[in-house]
């Protein structure tokens, strides 16, 4: 179930919400438990099971780990978390990449006159954000920061909270333990701060992202003998910017679903393209991911606390899972390792802190954004040499246009809305929504909330009523 269906918006919401809002307090957790997995069954069908076993054996697993409750010594423990993260790893690998793995195992066999049955197994919906909250739970009990979740219901309306199960944000379990007792207190009030989030996101999302959505595949689809460099750099700008309105809108109508339901979900972007470093953009971008690693893989590994040689190498290792994290390609994994390669390079040489000067502050942030405009150009291409010729046509300019196939995708209307999309990016830090949006009582709140409500809302609903509409991106991770 798409969250810009009118199956999800016209009825599976309004129905949950009235459900929630008639039921007593303590049957909550039960409503968003329930509706949850429906949600999840609708779109994921067989693979459900998966999902109900993964719960159970992470469920049982937790009451283990609890230190003031096991039987079991610190050492069994830590055997047994160990145990539990290898199955919860070992399943995402499985179901994620076992199709990557065979192919290129049947590649390189075939060099040898061999060959290798390349599997064919369709990708659980969210395995990737379900995993990672799995092993929150589990690590986040071990090391004694949160008890385990008593209470079943409880602990599959975390795991399974529809807002966030598909594609985040990756909630630690830390972050939402104290929300979860079932006589937790929930007001009209957040339905007042979650609803405009929520419509914000919806805005983004069909208004921005999804006009922009044809001009980017024609892009990327052109191929090698016709690439220009016009083409090349129009996907990969378009790219930039219907990635960030696609994503942080998900975010935007999660938060806000969340914020209606009575939980409050961790923000995930802060104006991710208006950062001077390549670190910075790290703490903006898709936050939720990199807290997940920072506490769960790079401070384990010791972090920056033994030495320059390690520092990098324990970076190296978060970024090459970060790549192959979004996806079983190579493109994820030369993106990771070009983002890692790039914090290595700004410890390195002391250029991870934002420069006191205005001009250099201006040109660290433009120098920033075109790497990380080159880095999606990774992350979209379906595969490495498509990549790299886009890259060749943007660093050696052909003032060749846009061509036949691409030109007529930049309509008046889509051109608007890229110019438009790429001001609000361009725009100072501080300037940024959500929270703002969501909570501040200022006459400019005021005035947004009043713009995305009667401006934003139905025009997107217009246009979601018309068909036009299409599936987050990060679905596919």
């Amino acid at each position: 179930m798409n969250f810009v269906s009118p199956l999800f918006l016209w009825y599976f919401v309004p129905v949950v919400l009235l459900a929630v809002l008639a039921t007593p307090r303590g049957w909550r957790n039960g409503v968003v438990a329930v509706a949850s997995l429906v949600f999840y069954a609708a779109g994921a069908g067989p693979t459900t099971l998966l999902l109900l076993g993964s719960m159970a054996l992470n469920y049982m697993v937790g009451m283990l780990l609890e230190a003031d409750r096991s039987r079991l010594s610190a050492g069994d423990r830590r055997v047994v978390l160990a145990g539990a993260i290898a199955v919860n790893l070992a399943a995402l690998v499985i179901w994620k990449y076992a199709g990557f793995l065979t192919e290129q195992a049947n590649a390189l066999a075939s060099l040898f006159g061999g060959g290798v049955q390349v599997a064919q197994i369709a990708l659980p919906i969210g395995i990737s954000f379900y995993t990672f909250h799995h092993i929150s739970y589990l690590v986040d009990i071990h090391r004694g920061e949160r008890k385990a979740a008593r209470n079943p219901v409880a602990f599959i309306a975390y795991i399974a909270m529809f807002p966030q199960l598909v594609a985040g944000p990756i909630v630690r379990y830390r972050e939402i333990a104290d929300q979860l007792p079932q006589k937790r207190y929930h007001r009209l009030d957040d339905f007042a701060a979650g609803f405009p989030r929520f419509a914000l996101g919806l805005t983004k999302k069909v208004i921005v992202a999804d006009q922009l959505g044809p001009v980017v595949a024609a892009c990327f689809d052109t191929a090698s003998p016709q690439m220009t460099s016009g083409i090349a750099w129009l996907g990969a700008i378009a790219y930039t910017l219907q990635l960030y309105f696609d994503f942080s809108g998900y975010s935007d109508m999660a938060i806000g679903l969340g914020r209606m339901l009575g939980f409050r979900l961790p923000e995930n972007f802060a104006r991710p393209y208006s950062s001077v470093t390549i670190t910075e953009f790290w703490r903006r971008w898709h936050m939720s991911l990199s807290r997940w690693f920072r506490d769960y893989v790079y401070i384990p590994l010791g972090g920056n606390k033994h030495g320059e040689a390690k520092t990098y190498r324990n970076l190296a290792v978060v970024f090459v899972l970060t790549g192959f994290w979004h996806g079983a390609n190579w493109t994820f994994l030369v993106w990771g390792l070009f983002h890692g390669a790039l914090l290595v390079v700004e410890r390195g040489f002391g250029l991870r802190a934002s420069p006191e000067v205005p001009i250099h502050r201006l040109l660290r942030r433009i120098g920033t954004m075109l790497l990380v405009v080159v880095g999606w150009v990774f992350f979209r291409a379906p595969d490495l040499g498509k990549a790299f010729v886009m890259l060749g046509h943007m660093i050696v300019p052909d003032f060749a246009g846009l061509g036949d196939v691409v030109g007529p995708t930049l309509s008046n209307q889509r051109t608007l809305v890229l110019l438009l999309a790429l001001l609000i990016v361009l725009m100072p830090a501080r300037h940024a929504t959500g929270r703002f949006l969501e909570s501040a009582r200022t006459r400019p709140a005021v005035a947004l909330r009043a713009a995305v409500m009667i401006l934003g809302l139905p025009y997107a609903a217009i246009l979601l009523a018309s068909g036009t509409f299409s599936p987050f991106l990060y679905y596919q991770f």
